[in-house]
């Protein structure tokens, strides 16, 4: 059974190991960033956990508009309370563990967090080959984004909340 928890100081290496199989050199997080977000964001970082062994995590600040600016992944803060954006800065599944719908109920945790904080609703980017799959949960694509995070082309992905006019 795979439970789902926020992230403890404890998970650092598992969760180095996912963020390298997931990402490239430049785009991967440092060892700092996931301290920094450790320690500021553990209530918006979450991890999926099987018998002690982290499968998934996804991650991110709240923030006060509606895309996510390459700042961010250099420079975060604590949440606030209530409002803003949830970001996702990171979303990785083990390579062992994919296509179990991980990275699916990872997302789904981080909506309902945005529900019980009166957020404006989830924003993140991907890449294009990633758009389908996030078009499928709700997202709606808002086009290229900015980012130039790593040198590669993202595309801003956002999902208002439901409630919220």
């Amino acid at each position: 059974m795979i439970s789902l928890r926020n992230v403890q100081a404890t998970d650092l290496e598992q969760l180095l190991s996912i963020e390298n199989e997931g990402f490239s050199i430049e785009e991967a997080a440092t060892k700092e960033a996931f301290v920094d977000r450790i320690k500021l964001i553990s209530d918006t970082f979450i991890v999926a956990e099987k018998e002690g062994e982290i499968l998934g995590y996804i991650n991110g600040p709240i923030i006060d508009q509606p895309y996510i600016t390459d700042d961010l992944f250099e420079d975060i803060k604590e949440n606030p309370k209530t409002g803003g954006y949830q970001s996702i800065l990171g979303l990785a599944v083990s390579k062992n563990a994919r296509n179990l719908g991980i990275a699916k109920a990872l997302l789904e945790k981080m909506e309902s967090l945005v529900g019980e904080n009166d957020r404006k609703g989830i924003t993140l980017t991907c890449k294009r080959e990633l758009v389908p799959f996030y078009e499928k949960l709700g997202f709606v694509s808002h086009g290229l984004s900015e980012s130039q995070h790593g040198g590669a082309s993202w595309f801003n992905l956002v999902k208002f909340r439901e409630d919220k006019n």
